[in-house]
């Protein structure tokens, strides 16, 4: 099976709920599984306490499973235009498997969930890809040929999946948003099956 590691930090649910629709897209690819795993929040004062395993809800990411995973996909709410501070520390974490190349050759993806429409949705997506870039991973994003991209009112973009969850973080995903996200889900899987010791994964790991 080609493991699709779908990783992401949420506060109000709506990234979290984007994460299961990009994992239904991904496991309509034969052969492959969804990952589903978020991250601890962080502190101003210092780093915050949480048990190894949440009371409810998916379980912490480890380095070893992105070191194993087939693909990568990574989520987070808008924070000034920029991916969450918790999401940020832990991918400051992966510099032993920048080291070793261990995600170079895969596929990645991003997603983002923001208050408004103006609230900094392209720019966070883009601020996701930069260390998946430095990872040597390759993104994918959505393309036109999906009608829903050009017609959404709400969240989604070239970049990545989005949803549009309002002030208060209480609207439901539109229709919309949940055939980008399992779009973006099922595109990443797909790569994911394409490049799998692929000459571009082989020549990492001669690095």
């Amino acid at each position: 099976m080609h493991k699709i590691l779908i990783l992401y930090y949420s506060r109000t649910g709506g990234v979290a709920e984007l994460a299961r629709h990009i994992a239904t897209g991904a496991e309509r690819v034969e052969d492959c599984e969804s990952i589903l795993r978020t991250v601890p929040a962080v502190s101003n004062v210092c780093e915050a306490v949480e048990d190894s395993v949440p009371s409810r809800g998916d379980a912490f990411a480890t380095l070893s499973e992105l070191e194993t995973c087939d693909a990568l996909i990574i989520g987070s709410p808008t924070r000034f235009g920029a991916m969450a501070s918790p999401l940020k520390y832990f991918m400051e974490q992966t510099a032993g498997l920048w080291q070793a190349g261990a995600l170079c050759g895969k596929p990645c993806g991003v997603f983002t969930s923001s208050g408004s429409m103006h609230g900094g949705q392209e720019s966070t997506l883009l601020s996701m890809l930069g260390p998946l870039l430095h990872h040597g991973m390759i993104a994918v994003g959505i393309p036109y040929y999906r009608t829903a991209l050009g017609e959404t009112t709400r969240g989604g973009a070239p970049y990545g999946a989005g949803h549009v969850s309002g002030e208060r973080g209480d609207i439901p995903l539109h229709a919309d948003e949940k055939s980008l996200a399992e779009t973006l889900g099922r595109r990443v899987a797909e790569c994911a099956v394409a490049l799998k010791n692929s000459t571009l994964q082989k020549a990492a790991l001669q690095q």
